[in-house]
């Protein structure tokens, strides 16, 4: 094995992660988003509420949801449109992030379990990935196909 020539080798200051101060907006602006999509989900849970033992439907809609606008905002920001730089980090993680809660998919699941409601768990556990990235792709799908239907 022979070694790169010199002029191909990347200098040390091109590796260096990007500073802290350069970070802070994007931190902020994940943090405000991540807060205002988790106050929805917690808002979506309160209004309907999943008895004990019973299937999860608000979390399994709330992922569900989240994902469809993940598709479409993705699809739109990384193939229709230059966007702020900050967009993205606010809604698709922040906003999106807060909003979808697979953490509280895995606790129900375990608490399905637990509780000794194998079929509904499993069913959940099964149900949830698949329609979340059947909605992802389906949203994106459709919101490809009207953007190309609205363009000259």
């Amino acid at each position: 094995m022979t070694l790169p020539e010199e002029g191909l080798r990347v200098p040390a200051l091109a590796r260096r992660s990007p500073s802290r101060r350069a970070q802070a907006p994007v931190v902020a602006v994940v943090a405000i988003g991540g807060g205002a999509g988790a106050a929805a989900r917690y808002a979506a849970s309160l209004g309907w509420p999943a008895p004990a033992g019973g299937f999860p439907w608000t979390t399994l809609w709330v992922n569900v949801a989240g994902c469809a606008v993940i598709g479409v905002f993705m699809m739109l920001v990384t193939e229709i449109r230059a966007v702020h730089p900050l967009l993205r980090p606010f809604f698709g993680t922040g906003v999106l992030g807060g909003f979808t809660t697979f953490s509280t998919y895995a606790v129900d699941i375990q608490k399905l379990m637990n509780g000794g409601h194998v079929a509904t768990g499993l069913a959940y556990l099964a149900a949830t990935p698949l329609a979340a990235l059947t909605a992802v792709w389906l949203a994106a799908g459709a919101a490809r196909r009207v953007v190309k239907r609205r363009q000259p």
